[in-house]
């Protein structure tokens, strides 16, 4: 078959053959039909410092994606050739003491898919059936690609109450322009986002957003006045990994204010600890998805009426992979979609 191979310790990807992957007694063998790239995927591509710590040459990349079951182990039950499925990507144990609690999603020995193992950029990708994600309603296919994201955002966005408060989002990415849509769809009174780009900043004001701040020529006070906000915000959404986007959104926290962070920090940097006691802010860091509760909520969130298509902004078939990670890594756009039934 076909897959997106990092054969080398080095910078890019190889279009290569590659085996099929084999089915084991509880696993899924998934065709796959169209993949998200991702920031981590970027890192691979780039091979950068933290992906020569990670990545173990060769490995097929790719962990967002929707496809069509094509085959079963013998020990597989609930799931049926023919489905259409996303995937979870988190692999774990299922012996530790979190994931005997059903809390899976904090598994300290959890395996990525298209990190830890062979991943999704492929024809065909296996999958153990717990981790298999099946669609019991018409789901797009661009959007079913990007359940994995959408998952991070959800988890985030909904880590506290929205109903009635004003939100602030920090970095206009693909799962922040995300959380701001569930934000809206979950009642939020405002929700303010920031950014850089002006692309991203016009793709969040086609979510919905009250307002889209460029912090290159204002500042999220300014944002606040401009709303009317007396106290500050109720509940912060930190996506940017960005240490002057986590200052600024302390610094306009109202007393009692929330902050999920899910912008991984590429290196230590410091923090107001005494504005974070004093103003009783509650920090939570976010990591993937609850397992499988967000995937529910996922769900329900779209019948419900939820819009994601001004999210993804780029499709290509999976051939022309370099344009596609090209313009994922331009910082300009939303998500990156790969076809590959192409």
């Amino acid at each position: 078959m076909k897959a997106l191979v990092k054969d080398k310790a080095e910078p890019g990807l190889r279009l290569m053959d590659v085996p099929e992957p084999e089915v084991g007694p509880g696993d899924v063998l998934i065709k796959v039909l169209r993949t998200g790239i991702c920031g981590t995927d970027l890192h691979i591509h780039a091979w950068d410092g933290w992906a020569q710590q990670a990545i173990r040459t060769p490995l097929v990349l790719g962990h967002e994606f929707v496809g069509e079951v094509v085959d079963t182990g013998r020990d597989v039950t609930d799931i049926n050739l023919g489905d259409r499925v996303s995937g979870e990507g988190h692999l774990v144990c299922g012996k530790c003491r979190n994931c005997l609690a059903g809390r899976r999603h904090l598994c300290r020995a959890t395996v990525g898919l298209g990190v830890g193992r062979d991943g999704a950029f492929a024809e065909y990708v296996v999958l153990l059936a717990t981790n298999v994600w099946v669609h019991r309603v018409p789901v797009d296919l661009d959007v079913a690609a990007i359940f994995d994201p959408f998952g991070n955002a959800v988890h985030t966005a909904l880590s506290f109450p929205l109903v009635g408060e004003d939100v602030l989002i920090t970095g206009a990415g693909p799962i922040g322009l995300m959380a701001a849509a569930v934000a809206r769809h979950a009642g939020a009174r405002n929700v303010v986002i920031t950014d850089v780009s002006e692309e991203r900043l016009d793709l969040a004001r086609k979510v919905g957003v009250s307002l889209a701040l460029n912090v290159r020529d204002a500042r999220i006070s300014d944002g606040q006045r401009a709303l009317g906000l007396r106290e500050g915000f109720d509940v912060g959404l930190e996506m940017s990994g960005r240490a002057e986007a986590l200052q600024d959104m302390i610094a306009n926290m109202t007393h009692g204010g929330r902050i999920a962070m899910l912008g991984l920090p590429a290196q230590e940097f410091p923090v107001d600890w005494a504005r974070i006691v004093t103003s009783m802010i509650t920090l939570k860091g976010i990591y993937g998805r609850e397992m499988f509760e967000t995937w529910y909520a996922m769900s329900v969130l779209l019948e419900g009426g939820l819009d994601l298509a001004p999210v993804i902004t780029g499709r290509y078939g999976y051939r022309d992979f370099e344009t596609a990670f090209a313009d994922a890594a331009s910082g300009r756009g939303g998500k990156v979609i790969l076809d590959w039934t192409a």
